[in-house]
């Protein structure tokens, strides 16, 4: 039995940091987990970038409000829960992810928390748990599942490692060219068709 763990920025939606950056001017919000491999180190700048400037939840949430779902990636989902189960497993935030679920129809999602303050400031974040994307994968195979994993990312890798079958989707070049062993696919079309060979159903 298969079961599909998938990334959610830069797999299905845009990234958020960096349609942010857009909308706010400020340069380095464009980094993301495909130029820094540690989370810690991104988010801790992001932070402070946000009390430098004095952007609250709310201007994060109004951009997210903006976002749209790549095309095709509503009916890949559709498709994909047609024939197994599908976790969204993501680095972003409760308090973020509402709107842009809600245009998936809102498939289960894994991600983590924010801490935000009286004033509606973000002043940390709290994982689910550490390694969090790996450690999914992982219990999902003790439960006899067999993970296909989809990512793009440094903070996908572990979890594409640990996955029966770990993908890149669209991963940048510098993450493609440090996991060259990992397969690459660059549209759903050719999703569906890897995913119908790995599983042998009858799609």
């Amino acid at each position: 039995m298969h079961i599909i763990c998938t990334d959610l920025e830069g797999v299905l939606v845009p990234e958020i940091w960096i349609n942010v950056s857009m909308k706010t001017g400020i340069d380095e919000l464009k980094l993301t987990t495909r130029d820094i491999s540690d989370y810690d180190v991104l988010m801790k700048r992001r932070l402070a970038i946000l009390r430098e400037n004095n952007l609250k939840l709310h201007d994060i949430q109004y951009v997210i409000s903006t976002l749209k779902p790549f095309p095709g990636a509503r009916d890949f989902i559709h498709w994909l829960r047609q024939r197994m189960q599908v976790i969204i497993v993501s680095d972003t935030y409760t308090e973020f992810a509402g709107p842009l679920m809600r245009q998936l129809d809102f498939p289960t999602i894994f991600c983590n928390d924010l801490i935000i303050d009286e004033k509606g400031s973000i002043i940390d974040y709290r994982l689910r748990q550490k390694d969090g994307k790996r450690k999914v994968a992982e219990a999902l195979q003790s439960l006899n599942y067999k993970v296909i994993g989809l990512g793009d990312s440094y903070n996908d890798i572990s979890m594409l490692r640990q996955s029966d079958f770990g993908i890149f989707y669209n991963p940048p070049e510098n993450v493609r060219k440090e996991n060259e062993d990992l397969k690459v696919v660059k549209t759903y079309g050719e999703l569906r068709e890897l995913i119908g060979s790995i599983t042998d159903y009858n799609f």
